[in-house]
């Protein structure tokens, strides 16, 4: 299919951050681009200043008939959205053109030179340092990421076709859609087992994935995993290792071995050990595309990372108040140990929503064990996104099992109440759920109190 020949671009869903990074693609390449959301939200906002007409109740009669030739319109969703959606259905009862946001993903990358991004961890952190490195070298690419650039503000870096560089999801198998040049994998863990069943048939999809790759391409892989490619790793002998880690002031400097050479006294700004292996990952990918180690050094230090991704909101000397999109048991572990490395002597509260029954179910002990190394635990119900409830699976069932004496199941409406009770100076809120639009209130709250 050739998307140059479609006129229309119509969205179901249109406010999800990989979904608004293609209608803002459609739209900055002059194509006609509408759709509709469940929730208003900041999102869809930026849409609408950008010209791009959204409505928030599912009616066939709020699209505009302009989008209803069948001739001219491609109609894309993503899987999150019911199967008995109205409006979904009637383009499929009219045999309109439908397709998921990976695959029309996969049809603007197949004509590029495409470098992905695939992980069950620090997808978007890398995707967003890539992007952020090439751009920055000039190079003629758009990059479409899984949450919002601070360096950016955007899900979308455009600075030409030549070259693409996207996330590789692997939910509902959407990364097998890609055919790259260059691809990465992070991490293999246990996830979506909603989707696949078991671990190991998870496994076999990335190993699928590795055989996407177009001939010649190149393979990163994290050293550890059951795959062959070029190896990365920290402080050990990966073809591409951090060295000589520091930290001054909340930056870490290190040195770089690479297969050619050492790339000295690098400087990145986000703390953890797992964005550092991001920051190497992409920094493999820009150096064996091409990009001079002078200007990428620069490139580095420059980056400000992903909004919910270890954001600072308050950061004084008696108060830290730090979002996360974690909603993995390993995401958790990775932003526990980032915090007690920055912040050793603090007393820290996190503050969690659990994102799917399912995962909450699947993963029950590892979250339990995860949590129970923070000081203080304030637990949330669990967020549903696009399931149903699941007997015997709730937050108090998580609760009983976290061995912090401290914590505590509350509703968000007690939520404010009790962060003013704590006497932790650093306070944390993780969740890939709606919690995020606690984060301002949460906030001023704080920032009250301090």
């Amino acid at each position: 299919m050739n998307l140059n020949n479609i006129h229309n671009i119509y969205f179901i869903g249109i406010g999800g951050v990989g979904m608004s990074a293609l209608a803002r693609y459609f739209k900055a390449n002059n194509k006609h681009v509408s759709g509709y959301d469940k929730t208003k939200t900041e999102i869809t906002d930026s849409l609408v200043d950008l010209g791009i007409n959204i409505h928030f109740h599912d009616s066939i009669d709020l699209i505009d008939p302009v989008f209803l030739n069948r001739e001219k319109t491609v109609v894309v969703y993503t899987p999150a959205i019911p199967s008995k959606h109205s409006e979904l259905n009637y383009f499929k009862n009219e045999d309109f053109v439908i397709l998921k946001r990976s695959e029309v993903l996969g049809l603007i990358t197949e004509n590029t030179f495409c470098l992905a991004v695939a992980g069950t961890h620090g997808k978007t952190t890398t995707t967003s340092i890539l992007g952020h490195l090439m751009h920055e070298c000039d190079v003629p690419l758009t990059a479409f990421l899984g949450g919002i650039s601070e360096n950016y503000n955007s899900n979308l870096i455009l600075k030409g076709n030549d070259v693409s560089v996207v996330e590789a999801d692997e939910f509902d198998r959407s990364f097998l859609t890609l055919s790259p040049n260059m691809a990465c994998i992070t991490s293999m863990d246990a996830d979506h087992l909603d989707i696949y069943g078991e671990a190991d048939v998870l496994q076999d999809s990335f190993k699928e994935f590795s055989r996407r790759l177009k001939p010649n391409g190149k393979l990163f892989v994290k050293k550890g995993l059951p795959l062959n490619g070029i190896t990365y790793g920290i402080e050990d002998d990966s073809d591409y290792s951090i060295q000589n880690i520091k930290i001054n002031h909340g930056t870490y400097i290190f040195d770089v071995k690479t297969p050619k050479t050492v790339l000295k006294n690098l400087k990145f700004n986000l703390p953890g050990r797992h964005n550092l292996s991001n920051a190497l990952i992409a920094l493999a990918m820009a150096v064996e595309y091409g990009c001079p180690n002078e200007h990428l050094a620069k490139a580095l230090a420059s980056y400000k990372g992903v909004k919910r991704r270890f954001t600072y909101h308050l950061k004084k000397d008696n108060l830290v108040f730090i979002d996360d999109y974690a909603h993995h048991p390993e995401e958790i572990n990775a932003v526990h140990q980032a915090v007690r490395e920055m912040y050793p002597n603090h007393k820290v509260l996190a503050i969690f929503q659990p994102h799917l029954y399912s995962r909450t179910r699947d993963f029950i002990d590892d979250f339990a064990h995860s949590l129970s190394n923070f000081d203080e635990v304030l637990l949330l119900d669990i967020y549903p996104a696009r399931e149903l409830p699941i007997a015997g699976v709730t937050s108090a069932w998580l609760l009983d099992k976290i061995s912090n004496k401290n914590k505590q199941l509350v509703n968000k409406s007690e939520l404010l109440v009790e962060i003013h009770k704590t006497e932790a100076t650093v306070v944390i809120t993780m969740g890939a759920g709606d919690i995020g639009e606690e984060v301002k209130h949460i906030k001023k709250e704080l920032s009250i109190a301090s």
